[in-house]
């Protein structure tokens, strides 16, 4: 394997400026003379300085200062991790039982960003409205009663999930695994549950009007008791067929 190289740019070193005899003869306008004396007195400053050893000591160490701060900054990234997700554990346990949000939408999302599973959270009747919570582990979640208008939920383990009496309207459910899910008296209206796994799924009295039902899956555990079907989008057969045989309410 050939071995690196680095090639350093060697440092140059600024020139003495002309004397002022020479300078003043490259100027064409007399009345510009008082102008370009300051500029040549200034570019003799600024040589003197860049001969004063001690500047360049504190150019160097204000470069190794920078390169320290990156290096402390990536090696703490973990730690700034964990303390975020400590603080949005707190804000969910601390607003459990509570209505309003408590800043519960960011929390979620940030640990499910995060990638940390979601298991049994308790958010029931917080007020989650458009929440972003796609392919989150949210086993035995509870969110009765939660207010999830224009949530997205699309490709979320919801299985064994309390979620009876919460509002649905809007949502994206797509390929949402929903077995043996509680969502009876859920308002799914106009939600898109096209490819989501409703197998065991309890839908007694839920309102599932305009919903998008294609290619879901269902089974004989698969309830459906005076659950509303209206106007329901690409259901298939069997679905229909189901809920009318549990009395549900299908046109």
């Amino acid at each position: 394997m050939p071995e690196l190289e680095i090639h350093h740019k060697p440092r140059s070193e600024p020139q003495r400026p002309i004397p002022w005899h020479q300078y003043r003869q490259d100027v064409r306008h007399p009345w510009t003379l008082p102008f370009h004396h300051v500029e040549w007195y200034m570019r003799h400053v600024a040589w003197a300085l860049s001969q004063w050893s001690l500047l360049q000591v504190l150019e160097h160490l204000g470069t190794f200062s920078i390169l320290i701060a990156v290096v402390f900054y990536f090696r703490e990234a973990p730690e700034r991790r964990q303390i975020k997700q400590y603080q949005a554990w707190q804000v969910i346990n601390t607003s459990q039982g509570k209505g309003g949000s408590g800043g519960r939408i960011e929390a979620l999302r940030e640990l499910n960003e995060d990638q940390v599973p979601l298991t049994g959270v308790d958010a029931s009747g917080a007020f989650l409205q458009s929440v972003e919570l796609k392919s989150a582990n949210l086993v035995r979640a509870n969110f009765s009663a939660a207010d999830l208008r224009n949530a997205n939920f699309s490709g979320s383990k919801l299985e064994d999930a309390d979620l009876h009496s919460a509002n649905f309207r809007n949502a994206n459910l797509s390929y949402t695994d929903l077995a043996s899910a509680d969502l009876s008296d859920t308002d799914l209206t106009a939600a898109d549950l096209s490819h989501a796994d409703l197998r065991g799924a309890n839908l007694q009295n839920a309102t599932m009007d305009d919903a998008d039902l294609a290619a879901v899956t269902l089974d004989e555990g698969t309830q459906l008791a005076d659950a509303t079907l209206l106007h329901v989008h690409n259901a298939p057969p069997t679905l229909l067929i189901k809920a009318r045989q549990a009395g549900a309410r299908v046109e």
